[in-house]
Parts: structure tokens; C-alpha cells; sequence
């Protein structure tokens, strides 16, 4: 699978992703990258970043190794030239499948990948475990965010989550405010 990836001179450029389960050996690129996307200064060349929200790190190394290890849980990774550039969690349970830690190396972002990287995701839930719903949290802060799932056929549940401070694997919170809201999608049965 290839995007094509603008350049600011007017150049374009095909990028090929191959995307395929992560493994243990993994685990220090996935924990660079998934910090690269939400937290500090580096994040804030993409569109995902929570460095206003959140400082710390969004995921840690133990954190990565049990999400590595879970049998119910498949981090999928999309590699390019051999680096791995994006990355999402799927955890399977009893009322479909569950989508988080989505990124998208943030000098790749704005190009098409997300895209590409979510319905991947869609068609690895409906067709290796025969999900027909999607789930996932979205912090409520982030309306741009919400907004792109919402046009990738999501919606709100009406739910809503509290963030959960005291727990520095999520982060250090920069204000008293944060929640999550639910948000789903039915996967259709051809994906």
C-alpha cells in the first residue's frame, strides 16, 4: 500500500507502507513513536499532538511490553523502508474491538496515512476476529480530532470518561478538565 506525500517545494512523494503485527523486538521504536505524536515539542510538527493538554510521556516501556504480551491485544505497525512510521492498538473484547495509541510519525501526518492506518485497523478487527464495531476514546478537548472520525463514519455514544489523574501512564495533565468521550463505528461485514 503507498500514499503520496507532498513535499513544500510542490514535489510529490509515494510513500509504500507494509503494515504487519508488532512484536516484542519492537517495543523502543513503538514507545519513540507514539511519543513523537502526543507529547513535547516534536509532536507539535503533526496535527495529533496533546502537548497542550498532557506533558510526560504517553506511553512507557513497561506499558509497551504488556501490550505486547496480551493475547487479546494486537498492536499493528506500518512499517516504510523498514522503519516503522505508524502505529495502533486493537484489543479485542466481548462487544467488538477497541482502537487506540493511534500514530502517525508527525512529519508524515496531513498526507493521507491516518487514513489508511484506520481502515487497516477496521479490516484486521472485522476480518481477524470478526469485530462488527469499533470503539475508541477520544479526549473531549480535541474537537478537530472528533471531528475527523466523525467524518470516517464514527459517532459520539454519549458517553464519557474521566481522565485518570494520579496515573502518570497516561501523563501529567496541564488542566483539571480532561475526559474522554466514546466514540464508534459498525464495521460493515465486506471489509
Amino acid at each position: 500500500m503507498s500514499i503520496t506525500q507532498s513535499g513544500g517545494d510542490g514535489s510529490h512523494e509515494r510513500t509504500k507502507i507494509e503494515f504487519r503485527a508488532a512484536t516484542a523486538t519492537d517495543a523502543r521504536a513503538l514507545v519513540d513513536l507514539v511519543n513523537s505524536c502526543y507529547r513535547g515539542d516534536s509532536s507539535r510538527q503533526g496535527w495529533t499532538t496533546e502537548a497542550d493538554f498532557l506533558g510526560g510521556q504517553r506511553v512507557g516501556s513497561d506499558t509497551m511490553a504488556e501490550l505486547l504480551a496480551r493475547t487479546n491485544t494486537l498492536v499493528l505497525v506500518g512499517e516504510s523502508e523498514g522503519e516503522i512510521v505508524t502505529c495502533c492498538e486493537l484489543q479485542r473484547s466481548v462487544n467488538g474491538a477497541y482502537f487506540g495509541m493511534f500514530s502517525v510519525r508527525p512529519d508524515l501526518q496531513g498526507a493521507g496515512l491516518g487514513r489508511v492506518v484506520l481502515a487497516e485497523a477496521e479490516r484486521t478487527a472485522a476480518r481477524e476476529w470478526g469485530c462488527r464495531l469499533m470503539r475508541m476514546k477520544v479526549l473531549k478537548q480535541r474537537p478537530e480530532l472528533i471531528a475527523w472520525y466523525e467524518r470516517r463514519g464514527y459517532t459520539s455514544t454519549g458517553k464519557t470518561e474521566p481522565f485518570p489523574y494520579g496515573d502518570t501512564d497516561f501523563g501529567l495533565p496541564k488542566q483539571d478538565d480532561l475526559a474522554f468521550v466514546e466514540l464508534t463505528r459498525e464495521l460493515p461485514a465486506d471489509l
